[in-house]
């Protein structure tokens, strides 16, 4: 039986929690369905780096009857949307994970209502509906690997923190009901590695592909990199350049702005781990 949604769980999201560690030192040698299986049983934390040579994704759950919605808001911004599946309605099941439960498989959930974040559990099992159509959209985590390799240092993993993320100033297209801001992640690059970080990520467009927007953080309406919106803050070296790329988190900004009845999403920076290999999504 679906668990309604009370008027005591809408409270606010958790905004003064430390940096999170990584989910445990040896997760980058996991399989996926490892990763899936320990966050099954409760494991949770920021998955940048966990199974490394896997393809991570976003999830949004929505409504049926908005499903039509978020696939033309995906559909019309390919940059921080870039859909890799879209489950049947009240389907748990991907083609990217066999054998895996949508509700479960992930380290951290939030559950929306009205726009609001009611609950944020590591199982979604009791909000679940039968009339819910899940979205897996492309992750950044995804190239990571790939940036890591040309020899472009990636700080929130060698800090152990959690990718930070910024609502920007940017609107996305609007569809039908949908509208809200784009969310950008942001990677501190040194000068020298610029150009990789730009080709290697181009790469792979379907996990977002080439940054947005490289330096001054005003111009996409960034105060303070210190104060990210999602995620930690990271520490960058002096001469390192801020580079961003458009964020699957987008969806969720979306649903804030646009005050859906319901949405089950991931946590920022805790993702789905599919059986998917990165390369499969890069381009020649």
């Amino acid at each position: 039986m679906t668990r309604p949604i009370l008027a005591q769980d809408r409270r606010p999201p958790r905004t003064e929690d430390p940096p999170v560690a990584f989910v445990d030192e040896h997760a980058h040698a996991w399989r996926p369905e490892t990763a899936r299986a320990r966050f099954r049983a409760g494991l949770t934390g920021p998955t940048a780096g966990v199974a490394a040579g896997h393809t991570q994704v976003n999830l949004i759950s929505v409504p049926a009857d908005w499903a039509y919605d978020m696939l033309l808001f995906c559909q019309r911004n390919p940059k921080p949307c870039p859909v890799l599946d879209i489950t049947d309605a009240g389907s748990v099941t991907t083609v990217l994970a066999e054998g895996a439960d949508l509700r479960t498989d992930l380290p951290r959930y939030r559950v929306w209502a009205d726009g609001e974040l009611v609950d944020e559990p590591t199982d979604v099992r009791a909000y679940w509906r039968d009339d819910l159509v899940s979205f897996l959209i492309g992750c950044s985590f995804t190239f990571e690997r790939a940036l890591s390799g040309a020899g472009v240092p990636i700080r929130h993993i060698e800090q152990g923190r959690n990718v930070p993320m910024y609502v920007t100033n940017r609107q996305c297209r609007s569809a039908g009901r949908l509208h809200g801001p784009m969310v950008v992640s942001m990677r501190p690059v040194p000068p020298q590695h610029l150009a990789a970080a730009i080709r290697e990520s181009s790469l792979l467009p379907a996990v977002h592909g080439s940054p947005v927007h490289c330096g001054d953080p005003a111009g996409l309406g960034i105060e303070d990199l210190g104060r990210p919106d999602f995620g930690d803050p990271v520490e960058a070296a002096p001469d390192d350049i801020p580079v961003f790329w458009a964020c699957g988190v987008t969806p969720q900004a979306a649903v804030k702005a646009s005050r859906p009845p319901f949405a089950l999403t991931h946590a920022p920076g805790q993702m789905f781990l599919t059986d998917a290999r990165d390369e499969q999504y890069r381009v020649a």
